[in-house]
């Protein structure tokens, strides 16, 4: 009974993201991720990529750890083609926010040291970029920052380590639904709760996906709330105050010619 719980949890939530302008894709296993990698880089940079193109793509992405990959996916690629030129890849639009490419799938199975089988996978532009593991209601948040956790050291790292460009997590149990960075050493302490800007807590789910994972809202949240921290090897994420106050002053700086704090 338990497990047909989170699998309409799941549905629920798919079914809201596909409202919100995700188009949903069926992805099994690695090799249908790639299949899916490829026909979306190809969309957003308006390029057709032979075989050996994209296997220099790949390479490209193949490369380091967490933070060596969220530096990759915020920057260009010059692919050198078939035939002698050079085409500039672009993994993330980092100047509109809203001009990506958005999907979402679920259970996802890659080998590792396990085999694991993820909840709900986020792809912007082809790349899973946003995790969310879900519990039934009632289970403490903590199974799932847990269950996160043996992914990490199971098989996000495995075969193309595609799943090491996540760059933030969302656990929930429907009533209550967190956020954090991808840190592979933080601690349950480090997860957030998304608030309003009067301080007002958003930890229904549904709330949560209107508010919080809005495509325009959540690539603006990845390309500009997402710090990557090179002394200690981590990406850290703005809690709600600081994504506000930052916020308010773009606007004051943009908007007036008074000065003000927040």
């Amino acid at each position: 009974m338990a497990k047909e719980l989170e699998n309409e949890l799941e549905n629920k939530f798919i079914k809201q993201l596909d409202g919100l302008g995700y188009k949903y894709v069926p992805i099994k296993n690695e090799d249908d991720l790639l299949i899916n990698l490829k026909a979306q880089l190809e969309r957003h940079n308006n390029i057709s990529l032979s075989k050996d193109e994209f296997k220099k793509v790949l390479n490209h992405l193949n490369d380091g750890g967490i933070v060596k990959r969220a530096q990759i996916l915020r920057d260009w690629f010059a692919l050198k083609r078939d035939d002698g030129t050079t085409k500039r890849i672009r993994f993330f639009n980092m100047d509109k926010w809203c001009e990506n490419e958005y999907q979402v799938t679920n259970q996802v199975t890659i080998e590792g040291n396990y085999t694991n089988r993820y909840d709900v996978t986020i792809l912007i532009n082809g790349l899973p970029l946003v995790q969310i593991e879900l519990k039934r209601s009632g289970v403490a948040l903590k199974e799932a920052f847990q269950q996160i956790n043996r992914y990490q050291k199971d098989s996000f790292w495995a075969s193309h380590g595609l799943f090491q460009y996540v760059q933030l997590f969302v656990i929930s149990n429907s009533v209550n639904t967190k956020y954090f960075a991808n840190d592979p050493d933080q601690t349950f302490k480090q997860t957030f709760f998304w608030t309003d800007e009067k301080n007002n807590s958003i930890s229904d789910l549904k709330d949560f996906t209107k508010e919080f994972l809005d495509p325009c809202h959540l690539s603006t949240m990845i390309g500009q709330y997402i710090v990557i921290n090179e002394t200690n090897k981590n990406l850290m994420i703005l809690r709600p105050y600081q994504y506000y106050a930052v916020e308010n002053i773009v606007s004051q700086v943009n908007d007036s010619v008074d000065g003000g704090y927040i």
